[in-house]
């Protein structure tokens, strides 16, 4: 499960981070202070849980939630056990944590994320996927993608035993792949975990391939190779 916090303060911030880290089934892809930051992190990234304070400074989570057009499964957080209650009410939300919140909660929480099918289901249960690059389909296994790069409007995939390029979005590719197994690295790379050899300062070596790995994204990467 990819997720994403939105936590205007820095403690609560801190506690949901180290809760996450214990979930092995959980990727944190970033924690942001502010609504717009996570707007233009969502518009640009496909996220799976979102982790969403009721009282921001500038708009009110619930007041956020609504501005998105696709959102992620949410769960809210709120100091105050009355919003709290009347979000859950008014708002298709998940479940809801009042501050402070202890871990035995927020589990509860998350088991009632992982009880709804997330959309990575269909990809996980097909193995391969199709890919159409001049008026041919080539067939594509998962397991044979050694990672994805996408450079403006355009798509390639490197996989073992071929590389195609075409016109597309990294986007599209964390949406089919399962996500236990692959890992947005870099703005513009998703790589298959399972094919990393070795990290070097801030690059993921996966056989003779060196791919860069972003700022945002490094700690992640760390957490999911449990280095």
């Amino acid at each position: 499960m990819r997720c994403v916090i939105l936590e205007d303060e820095i403690p609560a911030q801190m506690v949901l981070q180290n809760y996450i880290s214990k979930i092995k089934e959980y990727v944190l892809l970033g924690s942001f202070q502010t609504a717009l930051d996570a707007n233009y992190f969502l518009k640009q990234n496909t996220v799976d849980v979102l982790f969403l304070d009721i009282n921001l400074p500038d708009i009110s989570g619930i007041d956020f939630m609504k501005t998105l057009s696709n959102p992620p499964k949410i769960i809210m957080t709120t100091a105050y056990a009355n919003y709290a209650a009347e979000s859950y009410e008014q708002i298709a939300i998940k479940d809801y944590l009042v501050k402070p919140f202890s871990f035995e909660r927020f589990l509860k929480a998350i088991n009632k994320i992982e009880e709804i099918p997330t959309k990575n289901n269909s990809a996980a249960i097909d193995n391969s996927i199709f890919i159409n690059v001049d008026k041919t389909r080539y067939r594509i296994y998962f397991k044979d993608i050694l990672y994805i790069q996408s450079d403006r409007n355009y798509i390639t995939v490197v996989a073992k035993n071929k590389k195609l390029t075409y016109i597309g979005s990294l986007k599209d590719w964390l949406d089919k792949l399962p996500n236990e197994t692959f890992l947005q690295i870099h703005k513009s790379y998703l790589v298959n975990c399972n094919e990393i050899s070795k990290l070097a300062g801030n690059s993921a070596f996966l056989g003779h391939e060196k791919i860069p790995i972003g700022r945002v994204y490094k700690n992640n990467l760390l957490i999911v190779l449990n280095t």
